[in-house]
C-alpha cells in the first residue's frame, strides 16, 4: 500500500487550496455576491412616515400631539404605497446572514471533494494503481456526513423555534418516512431493484465465514433485522431533514416560475429541474425502466435497446446531468425567495388597520438574513444526492462508459493466516494489508451497490414527497 501516493500529495494540496483561497476564491460566496441577486432593502422610519403623510415626530412633546407615546410603537397605514429600493449583494452585505459561514465552507468543500473526487477516477483510469486506497471515496464520504451534519443544523433551528408548529411538521414527516421506508425494504428486487438483498446476502455469508474460523457463532436473521432497523432510522432522520428543503423548493419554484412568465426556456428548465428527483425514483423502478429498455416490446417481439451495464452507466449519467441541471437554475431560485419580500408587501396593501414600523422592517430584513439557510436547503439535497451516486459508482464498481465495467463478486473473504515476525514497518504494513483485504472482502462491491442505490433512491423519493406536498399547500392551504 502507497502511504504518501501521488492521490495523499493532491488531496493535502485540496485542502491546503481550499483553506487558503476561501477568503479570496470562494464558489459558494461568488454563487451568492456575484452580483446577479437583488436583495429588497427595508424602508426607515422617515420614508415609511413620509408615505403615510405625516412627519416622524422627534420631540416627546410632537410625538403627544401625533398620538404617539412612548408604549405606543410608531405604526403606519398598511395600505401605504410602499415600494421597496433593490440592491445586489455583495460580500460585505453578506456577512450579516444568518449561517454563512458554514454555507460557504460546506459548499466549497463539496466543490473541492468533486475535484479529488474528478481526480482519482482520471488517475484510476489511466494508471489502474491496484494497491492504492482510492482518496476521492473518502472525501466524498465526508461530504455525505457534513451534508446530513448540515441538514441537522438547520433542522435544530427549526425546533427551537418559538411558534412550535415547524417542529411538529418535522416529526409528523419523520413519522412518515419511517412508515414509507419500511414499505421500501419490503418490496421485492422485481420492482425495486437496489440490489439490497444480494449485497446483505453476501455480507452475511463472508462474515459467517471468518466469524466460524474463530469459533464465534453467528445468527443471520437477527444481523439483516438489526441492519435494517439501523436503516429504516437513517431514512426516517432523512426525511425530516429533507421536509422543510422540499417545501421551500416548491414554494420558490412557483415563485420563479411568475418571474420567468415571458421566458418559456426557463419555465422548461425549471419545470425539469423540478422533476428531477421524479425521474430518479423512475429509473430504480424495474418494470418501467430497465425492462422496458431491456425488453422493449416492437410489435410482437422484444427488442434490447442497451444492456445491463449501459443501462447503470446511463443512470448514472443522468442523475449527475440532473445535479447539473438544479445547480444551473439555483440563482432563479434565490431571486425568487428574495422576492418574497415584495410579495409581503403587497400582500401587506391589501390588508386594513395600521401596522408597526419596527415590523415592517423585520419582516423585510429576516427574509435577506435567511437567505444563506435557504441556499443550504436547495443546494444540500443536490450534493448529498451527487456523492451518493459518485460512492454508488466507485465503491458499487459501476463503470462511466469509458472502460469496462468491473466485476462486482471478489474473492470470498478469508482470514489471512499469521505472518512470521519482522520489522515493526513491516508489520504495521502487513496488518493493514490484512485489515484492509479481510473488510474488503466482506463488504462487497454488491453490497455498497445496494446501500448507495437506496440512499440515492431514498434522498429523491423524499424530495419528491415533500415537494409535491409543498406545491399543494402553497397553491391550495395558504392561498385559502
Amino acid at each position: 500500500m502507497a502511504v504518501m501516493g501521488v492521490q495523499v500529495v493532491v488531496s493535502l494540496l485540496a485542502a491546503s487550496v481550499m483553506q487558503k483561497m476561501a477568503p479570496h476564491c470562494s464558489f459558494a460566496r461568488w454563487l451568492l455576491c456575484n452580483g446577479s441577486l437583488l436583495r429588497y432593502k427595508h424602508p426607515s422610519d422617515e420614508e415609511l412616515c413620509a408615505l403615510a403623510g405625516k412627519q416622524r415626530p422627534k420631540a416627546k412633546r410632537d410625538r403627544r400631539m401625533n398620538g404617539v407615546t412612548d408604549d405606543k410603537p410608531l405604526s403606519v397605514p398598511r395600505d401605504i404605497d410602499l415600494r421597496l429600493d433593490t440592491s445586489p449583494i455583495t460580500a460585505v452585505d453578506a456577512l450579516v446572514l444568518r449561517y454563512f459561514l458554514e454555507y460557504q465552507w460546506f459548499v466549497d468543500f463539496a466543490v473541492y471533494s468533486t475535484a479529488v473526487y474528478v481526480f482519482t477516477e482520471g488517475y484510476y483510469c489511466l494508471a489502474d494503481p491496484q494497491k492504492e486506497t482510492n482518496i476521492g471515496v473518502l472525501w466524498c464520504l465526508l461530504t455525505v456526513a457534513f451534508s446530513i451534519k448540515v441538514f441537522f443544523m438547520v433542522m435544530r433551528h427549526y425546533f427551537r423555534s418559538e411558534e412550535g408548529g415547524e417542529r411538529s411538521v418535522c416529526l409528523t414527516f419523520a413519522f412518515f418516512f419511517l412508515l414509507l421506508a419500511m414499505v421500501a425494504l419490503v418490496i421485492r428486487e422485481d420492482y425495486l431493484e437496489f440490489g439490497l438483498e444480494p449485497g446483505l446476502a453476501g455480507v452475511s455469508s463472508n462474515l459467517e465465514s471468518i466469524l466460524k474460523q474463530r469459533g464465534w457463532e453467528w445468527t443471520l436473521p437477527l444481523a439483516k433485522l438489526a441492519f435494517k432497523l439501523g436503516l429504516v432510522a437513517l431514512c426516517s432522520f432523512l426525511g425530516a431533514c429533507l421536509t422543510f428543503p422540499g417545501l421551500r423548493l416548491a414554494q420558490t419554484h412557483l415563485d420563479a416560475l411568475r418571474m420567468a412568465a415571458n421566458k418559456p426556456l426557463t419555465q422548461v428548465l425549471l419545470h425539469v429541474s423540478f422533476l428531477a428527483p421524479v425521474l430518479v425514483v423512475v429509473m430504480w423502478i424495474k418494470p418501467i425502466s430497465r425492462d422496458f429498455l431491456l425488453h422493449a416490446p416492437m410489435g410482437k417481439q422484444t427488442v434490447q435497446i442497451m444492456s445491463d451495464s449501459a443501462y447503470n452507466t446511463a443512470r448514472l449519467w443522468t442523475i449527475v446531468g440532473l445535479c447539473l441541471l438544479r445547480l444551473v437554475v439555483t440563482r432563479h431560485h434565490l431571486q425568487a425567495y428574495l422576492g418574497l419580500a415584495e410579495r409581503w408587501v403587497e400582500q401587506m396593501r391589501k390588508e386594513a388597520g395600521r401596522i408597526a414600523v419596527l415590523e415592517i422592517q423585520r419582516k423585510i430584513t429576516r427574509i435577506y438574513c435567511y437567505v444563506s439557510v435557504v441556499s443550504l436547503q436547495y443546494l444540500g439535497p443536490i450534493i448529498l444526492t451527487l456523492h451518493c451516486t459518485l460512492l454508488l459508482k466507485t465503491l458499487g464498481h459501476h463503470s462511466w462508459g469509458l472502460y469496462p465495467e468491473p466485476s462486482p463478486l471478489p474473492p470470498a473473504a478469508t482470514a489471512a493466516p499469521p505472518r512470521p515476525r519482522g520489522e515493526d514497518g513491516e508489520d504495521v504494513r502487513a496488518a493493514v494489508e490484512q485489515i484492509t483485504g479481510v473488510l474488503g472482502g466482506i463488504f462487497t462491491p454488491l453490497f455498497f451497490r445496494g446501500l448507495f442505490a437506496f440512499l440515492t433512491w431514498w434522498v429523491a423519493a423524499c424530495q419528491v414527497v415533500t415537494s409535491l406536498f409543498g406545491l399543494y399547500f402553497h397553491q391550495y392551504l395558504a392561498a385559502s
